[in-house]
């Protein structure tokens, strides 16, 4: 039986031999990366690294940015830059998600129903023009006029 899975890109899952190869590098330099905190990868209970299929990205970016010059303090640099980035996106998305479902709460419409009781209408419904007035007295008797 097949299914049809998307593996998360966060999830550390690849031990670094698989994670080398699929970055075109030997593990020795994912050592290296890794101590220099420009990729760092999870770790399992007894310690070993686990590579997520994001963090084959980064070290695969890393090996570009090396090959075209840049230091690796300055990628260093650039790859922290990029992580609060992407932390602060995933912030914004949950915040604006959780504004959403609070204004589909609190964005109920209120109107006088035909006796005078409150009903609540859904958010652009247009209320049927009435011409009765309702006037509420404080001894609990209501008076219609018109």
């Amino acid at each position: 039986m097949a299914t049809d899975v998307t593996p998360d890109e966060e999830e550390p899952i690849f031990a670094i031999a698989v994670a080398a190869e699929l970055a075109g590098m030997h593990p020795q330099t994912l050592r290296q990366y890794d101590r220099l905190g420009l990729v760092t990868p999870g770790r399992t209970q007894g310690g070993s690294r686990r590579y997520s299929l994001r963090h084959v990205t980064q070290l695969r970016e890393v090996a570009a940015l090396s090959a075209e010059g840049m230091s690796l303090p300055a990628i260093s640099r650039l790859v922290e830059l990029e992580n609060t980035v992407r932390s602060l996106r995933r912030k914004v998305s949950e915040l604006e998600g959780r504004l959403r479902r609070e204004v589909d709460l609190r964005s109920r419409v209120f109107a006088a129903g035909p006796t005078g009781s409150v009903v609540t209408l859904r958010h652009g419904t247009r209320v049927r023009g009435a011409t009765e007035v309702v006037v509420w007295r404080p001894d609990g008797a209501e008076e219609q006029v018109g």
